[in-house]
């Protein structure tokens, strides 16, 4: 069994994932709280209290609509997140799953003791290893592995636009919610508010439609023409998913959100935009191309793989706070850019 089998099937352990998905909400409070006092200290110490106020409550609106957005998206795509098993209950299935096998094979004495501390922990990966190289060839050994820590399953081209959906529900919200947060901070710190909002929106669309949605669209159409063509191995569908990501979201999105921005939203929120050239207020960095794991994340939750679902709020929450501020990079300087310590 290869290392990168073992990392998975680590991974994928049913009570390390749901362990994960519990500690998601502290891991973001934390980062984000840390974050909001380190740009209140840079700020200068007459606008300390603007800083923060506007820092926190784009950071807070974030990260509690981050949150909020798995428990939305599981409603409104039928597919709720109690449909997880609580971590009681993963240890009593386990429990069960655990003894009957034993009872009713003849296993090695390091394989039982592997199996007596997978009832209720977590195995390291030497662990793993053990089990699967040992009860990994025998047929019901195989099955019992498989009911023990599910295998990825590939979903089907009738799953395909529904979990598409989901995830860019998933990424929309976060979205929304640093907007929101931002514009409330804006309009408790300024008398200029509404001038800050046109770019909120516009960065708000950049994220979306190029770090979240177009790369969904990508991800989802590669997985359809291979889900067509009968491709089932797993490297070959999250390669064509890559390669469809690359194409709509990394290539095309930034342009496309750089457009809609100048030509959709800037008339409608009658703001005048003198340069034509799109790339003048808002050019993809580093940071914009780092963005993009959660693309990798997306290839691994539409291959199947559990673990990396809960770590999705972490990511969305990035693109949140980034619309929630209205970050511009482009070549003129604007009076509310991207540091909360600039901001005021």
């Amino acid at each position: 069994m290869n290392i990168i089998k073992i990392t998975g099937k680590y991974l994928d352990q049913p009570i390390l994932v749901e362990k994960f998905r519990k500690s998601v909400p502290y891991i973001l409070s934390g980062a984000g709280t840390i974050y909001c006092l380190h740009e209140t200290k840079n700020a200068p110490p007459h606008k300390k209290k603007r800083a923060a106020i506007r820092t926190f409550s784009t950071m807070g609106f974030t990260i509690a609509s981050a949150l909020a957005a798995p428990k939305i998206a599981g409603i409104i795509f039928k597919n709720p997140e109690t449909n997880t098993r609580s971590i009681a209950r993963i240890k009593k299935d386990n429990t069960g799953l655990i003894t009957n096998f034993i009872n009713e094979n003849k296993i090695t004495e390091d394989i039982s003791s592997i199996l007596y501390k997978a009832k209720s922990k977590i195995l390291n990966f030497k662990e793993i290893k053990t089990l699967y190289t040992g009860l990994g060839k025998q047929k019901n050994g195989k099955e019992f592995l498989n009911n023990l820590i599910p295998e990825p399953e590939n979903i089907t081209s009738g799953e395909i636009f529904s979990k598409i959906g989901e995830l860019s529900l998933l990424g929309f919200i976060p979205v929304l919610g640093g907007i929101l947060g931002g514009i409330i901070g804006d309009r408790l710190t300024t008398p200029h508010w509404k001038e800050k909002i046109p770019d909120k929106i516009k960065e708000g669309s950049y994220q979306y439609l190029a770090n979240i949605f177009l790369c969904n669209i990508g991800a989802g159409a590669a997985l359809g023409i291979l889900e067509k063509l009968n491709i089932k191995s797993k490297s070959a569908r999250a390669l064509g998913m890559i390669t469809g990501i690359a194409a709509t979201g990394i290539i095309g999105g930034s342009a496309l959100a750089n457009l809609i921005g100048k030509r959709v939203i800037d008339p409608m929120l009658h703001k005048k935009s003198h340069n034509k050239n799109i790339y003048s207020e808002r050019k993809p960095e580093a940071i914009d191309i780092g963005l993009h794991t959660d693309d990798i994340a997306t290839v691994a939750v539409m291959s199947g793989l559990k673990w990396i679902e809960p770590a999705l709020p972490i990511m969305y929450s990035v693109s949140g706070y980034r619309a929630g501020i209205g970050y511009r990079n482009g070549d003129k300087p604007h009076k509310h850019h991207h540091h909360a310590r600039k901001n005021n």
